[in-house]
């Protein structure tokens, strides 16, 4: 794709945008209830600054790999009806269980226009962790009344918000 793009990501693809972000075609980035660790941080560590939120009483560890409990699809998606809960349940792909461990040089957000979601009712990723991270990356901030998931329940509003950031480029 020729000339600057937007980044987005969403949960632990705000980890992936701030590292992959510094390639010069990257123009913009938006963060959808994302994670927006420093040079010096790893995803835990970002993540361990603030009270940690009701899914990770949800979780299990097994094959090297992180699972949501069927009894946590509420606190991921709990804004979704009962049948799209199912169906993101049905459809993680979960992750390997050491990845908020991992180190990964690059943040472009001290370098690059930012856009951030904050879902006020994530009981995911905390919105004070969100709140603080949009503050510190001095990100254009959207709050929505919205699960972790607002580009399944708001999809309108999220799209909104990467064509502003989209618009930036032109």
């Amino acid at each position: 794709m020729p000339g600057p793009v937007v980044l987005v990501g969403h949960s632990y693809g705000g980890t992936l945008i701030t590292k992959a972000g510094v390639h010069d075609r990257v123009g913009a980035l938006v963060y959808i209830c994302a994670l927006s660790p420093d040079d010096d941080e790893t995803s835990q560590q970002h993540l361990a600054a603030f009270p940690s939120s009701p899914v990770f009483e949800h979780l299990e560890v097994a094959d090297n790999r992180i699972y949501l409990k069927e009894s946590g699809i509420g606190d991921f998606c709990g804004d979704l009806p009962l049948e799209e809960q199912k169906l993101v349940l049905a459809t993680a792909d979960p992750p390997i269980a050491d990845l908020f461990d991992q180190q990964v040089p690059g943040n472009a957000w001290r370098a690059k226009p930012s856009w951030y979601i904050v879902g006020t009712q994530d009981r995911t990723v905390n919105p004070d962790r969100e709140r603080a991270s949009a503050e510190r990356m001095k990100a254009t901030t959207v709050s929505l009344d919205s699960s972790h998931v607002p580009m399944l329940s708001q999809p309108n509003a999220v799209l909104e918000v990467i064509r502003n950031a989209a618009k930036t480029l032109e």
